[in-house]
């Protein structure tokens, strides 16, 4: 043989692991088409906010998904808390979230071990702190962790209280449930278990735990308290080391009324933070989303003609580097900005920016394949006088874009409603209309398997309490020869918006 008899053994595939991803009110759709189409993922559902798959790939693809915020290795995901009444019991019921399965905190975080490569971080911080940093680090570690064990003590004893505040009539019982065998409270082992590095345990992490709670918990315990009690029960079963500044691993714990999370969070910063923005204009994600709607192929001629500080046409030029995009916005400001961040992510002989008026573009009639703008009438999204332009402006975009060509916006609510005064037709629109409360319940865990049609289409309808699918009462039709596709309602922050798509056909 020509390789002397011996044959490379293939490499083993890596075992399928299990994440979610936290994703912006209506970007869900968006976010499960990009897990299935880059991952390959498997075993897809989701619930409002939030994404869970299954896939075997490395962290480095997993990095560049677009459309996620954050990304989580998941560790358990049951039905919410039990309410029985007093906070002993619920206080129990959290623990549980530890103390009833351990394995699965032992092999996950086996999982995330192997993610990562430990003595790599251990590297970049002697490198990054030369001796006498590093010795101050250590020190400030120490003073932190001492005011944390005072803390915990002080806390312990408000806890001990609530219970005994809310069981004074079966004070016993409550005690007998939440007794150790050597008959003292759990949470006063704390200090001990702190200090004791001998636990059943072959690794010992330092860690913190961050807690998100709503409903009928928050109003109970704080998310500090919750984050606590979760803290103290890993440090009695795996002796673990709580470091609130520097810490090995991070827990994520969300709890609420119908379901509850929990994961390590596999980034420091968000996904959504990109490292070739250096200036923030429009939610990358959101951006994102918009030109994934854009169907830009390579040779395309792509415009944003209110480009601000260019993060659509930044988004863009990242995903689809072989094709030419311009933009252009009436303001100098916004276009040096855009310069800054377009140079910042030498993307300089990419695109192309020009001072111009929305209202009078220096292009060729139907000589731009695709337009992707945010439209920002008035101030804070709020309606004003330049509301008058929008027919002009409409007539404009339509003039420039070649037959076939695509067109997606972005629009507040209020223009969104408004362009049904210069629509011309009849055309009635469906769209996702997300609830102001993030939550769903358990039965709403959705697999996308059995879902295909919904999302295919670009409409996510778990239930009618957190999304619902509505026909509007007004009509919404076509803009000239720019015919409605679809549309998306997603997320601002304090204000909902909607991505709107269309195609020119005539």
């Amino acid at each position: 043989m020509a390789d002397g008899g011996s044959r490379k053994r293939p490499k083993k595939a890596r075992r399928c692991s299990r994440y979610f991803c936290t994703a912006g009110r209506g970007m869900e759709p968006f976010l499960i088409e990009e897990v299935q189409a880059r991952l390959g993922a498997t075993q897809v559902e989701y619930i409002s906010g939030k994404v869970f798959f299954s896939t075997n790939l490395e962290l480095s693809m997993l990095k560049k998904l677009k459309s996620a915020e954050r990304l989580f290795l998941l560790l358990k995901k049951c039905p919410p808390l039990s309410f029985r009444g007093n906070k002993g019991r619920i206080i129990q019921d959290v623990q549980k979230l530890v103390n009833e399965n351990p394995r699965c905190w032992l092999d996950t975080t086996a999982v995330w071990r192997s993610l990562y490569d430990q003595s790599a971080k251990q590297l970049n911080l002697c490198q990054e702190y030369p001796d006498s940093k590093k010795q101050k680090l250590e020190e400030e570690k120490h003073i932190e962790n001492e005011k944390q064990k005072m803390q915990i003590i002080l806390e312990t004893d408000t806890i001990k209280n609530q219970i005994e505040d809310q069981q004074k009539c079966d004070t016993h019982d409550v005690c007998k449930d939440i007794l150790l065998p050597q008959g003292r409270l759990f949470l006063e082992n704390t200090p001990e278990l702190i200090r004791d590095k001998t636990i059943v345990c072959n690794s010992c992490f330092s860690f913190r735990v961050s807690c998100r709670c709503s409903g009928i918990l928050a109003k109970l315990f704080t998310a500090q308290e919750l984050g606590k009690i979760i803290g103290i029960a890993l440090m009695k079963n795996f002796g673990w080391k709580a470091d609130l500044r520097n810490p090995d691993l991070e827990i994520f714990v969300h709890l609420n009324d119908v379901y509850s999370v929990i994961g390590i969070p596999l980034f420091r910063l968000p996904l959504a933070s990109r490292a070739y923005i250096k200036t923030a204009g429009l939610r990358s994600t959101i951006a994102w989303a918009m030109t994934s709607l854009a169907e830009i192929k390579a040779g395309a001629f792509v415009l944003d003609p209110m480009c601000g500080l260019g993060t659509i046409l930044l988004e863009a030029a990242i995903e689809w580097p072989n094709v030419y995009y311009f933009g252009s916005d009436i303001s100098d400001s916004q276009l040096q900005g855009a310069y800054s961040n377009i140079r910042d992510a030498s993307l300089i002989d990419k695109i192309e920016l020009f001072k111009s008026s929305v209202t009078g573009l220096p292009f060729l009639s139907e000589s731009i394949d695709v337009i992707l703008t945010d439209i920002p009438f008035g101030k804070k999204f709020k309606i004003t006088e330049d509301m008058k332009f929008l027919p002009r402006v409409f007539q404009e975009l339509e003039r420039v874009l070649c037959f076939g060509g695509t067109v997606v916006l972005l629009l507040n609510q209020e223009l969104y409603k408004s362009i049904s005064n210069i629509a011309h037709g009849s055309r009635t629109e469906r769209s996702i209309f997300a609830e102001t409360s993030t939550d769903c319940r358990q039965s709403d865990l959705i697999s996308v398997e059995q879902d295909k049609e919904s999302i295919s289409c670009g409409t996510v309808s778990p239930s009618s309490q957190d999304t619902r699918e509505e026909d509007f009462s007004y009509k919404k039709g076509d803009l000239g020869s720019l015919v409605f596709i679809e549309s998306f309602e997603v997320s601002l922050g304090k204000t909902n918006a909607f991505i709107c798509k269309y195609k020119k056909i005539t």
